[in-house]
């Protein structure tokens, strides 16, 4: 008798996806199958669910008529995509046992894939939040951008020195991306206005002689929590017309034909070229006018092709201009409806404001764009004819509100009357837009009362805020699984959709039992940290340490020098005043400078000579490390931000619009250090005083310091014999013992009466702060405590909430689920 055979063992859900695609997609037999084959493969495999998902959720939004978000932002830092896209759809687990009977560990996989680092930092990364949030929510949200084959910098850090090398994120291609060569645009640029009229006699420029780019679009789709709507991020490539100018080809310079070709591919090659030449200054705009204008005719499109009229179109469509880079679409769009569809001035205008809504990210004037007339004028003719009329009306309307007051109209202008004259891109946004919102309490309220009050005065219902916030799937929920587990097992995981429900942690906050597994998590989330310190910097750091993190983009108002001046201070007390601390400190710094900005660079060599003087003083021993991680990048926050005990947030109050990583830290069981700057107060407010550790100067006080002009710093250094030490200490070279001079620049910013950041009228309260953080940390049940209420009171900062505000209170949609 014939004996039965055994049934075959199941096949993971996945592999056999997988499996074709390495051969059908890669050419490569699964036998042969390298990491980064795997890891491209099993891409594309997501991206099979991904693409029938997203069909699906474009046929609901068709069927429902819904409203249609647009998202237009230069920057979308995006980060790594096969993990998020896993969670969301709720694929991770199938997926990781399918490369798992092929021999591979998922997170090897995961590791080959380059981050998008499409962005510079919190803008663009608050731009891929909202998206997923968008998405989470089934609203029919849709980003634009830029389609950059090099993104933000690698950094390096070659002797103390940020070095810059090429991120060719795209060299390899992406499996994440749809290219839609079919519906590539053509985008007019520079040319010249022939000042004619139409038949009727009435005046018509007609914008001639311009050259072509071509937009290509690529669309990455991007899943909500859950994979039951999929939207779309569509970034655009530049490419060259297949004719170049044959006027020069026969002349017979094929090459300078060639090369003109070559150049307007430039255009989105590179993530903000730097703007300290001309040439760089002129692309950087052509830039940002061929990303709105590749975007508004792509809406445009879009909704002809349902509607077939412009009578609803600011029912059916909302345009969000992602701080003053995309501002250029409130003259693009006026362009397309009166130069090419012919309505009238008033009619789309009209359509235009009610279309639009800004938002404002920074208090900072010299971060306001402002961009040359005699550039806008050779790069966009036809545009600066459209302010210029934009601006007469506006101003015909201020004159109106306050006859007389010429100060005003000078103030309001979209024209700066400087030395050349300037478009004020802001005030551009702020007329052509029915919304305008700040992204923190304060900072919306500074914007009303300091940066822009007479835009306020004459439009005060245009005026809102909108609170930051972070999607918690991507820093909860992927970045920190443990205490995902964790959470989700003491209340459920209702908490992923609903931030809110993550109060209900709040009662374990004094369970020892609940301490304990928490401090466990955080523990072996500092053990993975550690390990990468001593991958990238060869440090060897405790976990038991108090580990202190500030990471974000390196500039002097984010304050990396105030927290570099304690150090030092602490430093010369351990290592000249015989005193050790409470408990070990680990200091960790990650950020990156722009290239041009001599001063942050200056800040990141010093941080990195401190950190060589102190970790090899063996009079400090483990009492004290320094560590300097470069190429900070999202992949790299999903380490850092688990790990921290502390979140340095030191912002000269006034200063930070929002802030997203003070966020991103407390939801993951960091204490904050911090001044009342940005989003530190609402956060503060939420988790409570005694939960967070507040100093310094207040926004009030530090504008009654710039406005008396009596800042004496070098006052401060006399009377207070520690701050005395410790510009001593970086004046005198003893952290460049090879150049003794290399931080005088330094020492003579920090003692200028002109320093915009007053750090030395914060460091002495900076100082008893961290000696409260010790004193805390030293008690370890009530440090947890502080922990665990800072988790559970987050539920405020999810981006979730901040997109249903949005869609409730600007653009009037409703989620389509």
């Amino acid at each position: 008798m014939k004996a039965k055979a055994k049934p075959a063992k199941p096949s993971a859900p996945h592999r056999q996806s997988i499996s074709q695609h390495l051969r059908y997609s890669l050419g490569t037999p699964e036998k042969h199958a390298t990491l980064p084959s795997l890891y491209e493969a099993t891409a594309l495999a997501v991206r099979d669910h991904l693409i029938d998902k997203m069909m699906e959720t474009e046929a609901r939004y068709e069927k429902k008529k819904a409203k249609r978000v647009y998202y237009l932002s230069l920057e979308f830092l995006m980060g790594r995509s096969l993990g998020n896209n896993l969670y969301n759809l709720g694929l991770f687990e199938d997926f990781a046992q399918s490369l798992t009977d092929m021999g591979a560990d998922i997170d090897e996989v995961r590791a080959q894939e380059h981050d998008a680092a499409l962005g510079n930092g919190g803008l663009g990364r608050l731009a891929a939040c909202f998206l997923d949030s968008m998405a989470t929510l089934g609203l029919a949200g849709y980003g634009y951008g830029i389609n950059y084959e090099f993104g933000l910098f690698k950094q390096e850090i070659d002797n103390g020195y940020q070095k810059e090398k090429p991120d060719n994120w795209l060299g390899d291609g992406t499996p994440w991306q749809i290219t839609r060569p079919q519906e590539q645009c053509i985008i007019p640029v520079y040319g010249r206005i022939v000042h004619a009229k139409d038949r009727d006699g009435n005046y018509n420029p007609m914008w001639m002689d311009w050259k072509t780019l071509i937009g290509v679009p690529h669309d990455m789709p991007v899943a909500g929590y859950g994979g039951n709507t999929v939207n779309t991020l569509r970034l655009y490539a530049a490419k060259s017309s297949d004719d170049f100018d044959m006027d020069i080809f026969n002349t017979g310079d094929y090459l300078r034909a060639v090369e003109q070709k070559m150049t307007s591919e430039t255009v989105s090659k590179v993530l903000y070229p730097s703007d300290a030449m001309e040439s760089g200054r002129e692309l950087r705009l052509v830039q940002e006018y061929f990303f709105v204008a590749c975007a508004i005719r792509d809406i445009v499109n879009r909704h002809l092709k349902n509607y077939k009229t412009f009578n609803t179109f600011a029912d059916r469509v909302a345009i969000q201009l992602n701080d003053t880079h995309p501002a250029l679409a409130v003259a693009e769009l006026m362009r397309l409806l009166v130069d090419e569809h012919a309505l009238s001035w008033d009619r789309a205008w009209t359509i235009t404001r009610a279309t639009f809504a800004y938002t404002n990210h920074t208090l900072l004037p010299e971060a306001l764009e402002k961009w040359p007339v005699g550039l806008m004028e050779y790069v966009l003719p036809r545009h600066m004819q459209i302010i210029f009329e934009i601006n007469h009306r506006f101003l015909d309307e201020v004159k109106a509100k306050w006859p007389g007051d010429t100060g005003r109209l000078a103030a309001m202008s979209i024209i700066e009357e400087s030395h050349p004259r300037q478009v004020r891109m802001a005030h551009l946004a702020i007329i052509g837009s029915h919304s305008v919102n700040g992204v923190a309490a304060l900072h919306s309220e500074l914007v009303k009362t300091e940066l822009l009050p007479d835009f306020y005065a004459l439009y005060p219902k245009r005026f809102n805020n909108k609170t930051n916030g972070v999607t918690p799937r991507r820093w909860l929920y992927k970045a920190n699984p443990d205490l995902t587990s964790l959470i989700t097992r003491h209340i459920g995981d209702s908490w992923v959709t609903q931030m809110d429900r993550i109060a209900d942690l709040a009662p374990l906050s004094r369970d020892a039992a609940f301490q304990d597994e928490f401090a466990a998590v955080k523990r072996a989330n500092k053990e993975v940290l550690a390990q990468t310190i001593w991958d990238t910097c060869r440090l060897t750091v405790s976990p038991d340490s108090l580990f202190t993190i500030h990471a974000k983009r390196i500039h002097e108002y984010k304050r990396q020098l105030l927290c570099l001046l304690h150090i030092i201070h602490q430093y010369l007390e351990i290592a000249e005043g015989g005193k050790t601390p409470e408990v070990p400190r680990t200091y960790i710094f990650a950020g990156k400078a722009a290239p041009g900005y001599e001063a942050a660079k200056r800040i990141i060599k010093l941080i990195n000579s401190v950190a060589e003087t102190v970790n090899s003083d063996e009079r400090v021993g483990d009492a004290l490390k320094v560590a300097f991680i470069p190429d900070y990048r999202v992949s790299l926050a999903e380490k850092i931000i688990p790990a921290a005990d502390l979140s340095v947030q030191i912002s000269t109050a006034g200063k930070e619009a929002s802030g997203t990583g003070n966020m991103k830290f407390a939801m993951n069981g960091a204490l904050t250090i911090g001044t009342l700057d940005g989003a530190n107060i609402e956060i503060m407010e939420e988790v409570g005083e005694e939960n967070i550790f507040i100093f310094g100067l207040t926004a009030g006080e530090v504008q009654a310091i710039r406005a008396s002009h009596n800042y004496r710093p070098w006052e401060i250094a006399e009377t207070n014999p520690a701050i005395k030490r410790v510009l001593d200490a970086l004046g005198t070279g003893r952290f460049s013992p090879d150049a003794p001079g290399r931080f005088i620049p330094v020492c003579e910013s920090l003692l200028s009466k002109y320093d915009p950041y007053l750090h030395l009228a914060d460091l002495s309260a900076y100082i008893t702060a961290q000696e409260q953080v010790e004193a805390c940390y030293a008690t370890p049940d009530i440090w947890m405590e502080k922990a665990i209420l800072n988790v559970a009171r987050m539920g405020k900062f999810s981006s979730d909430r901040t997109i249903m505000e949005y869609a409730k209170d600007i653009w009037n949609a409703t989620p389509q689920v």
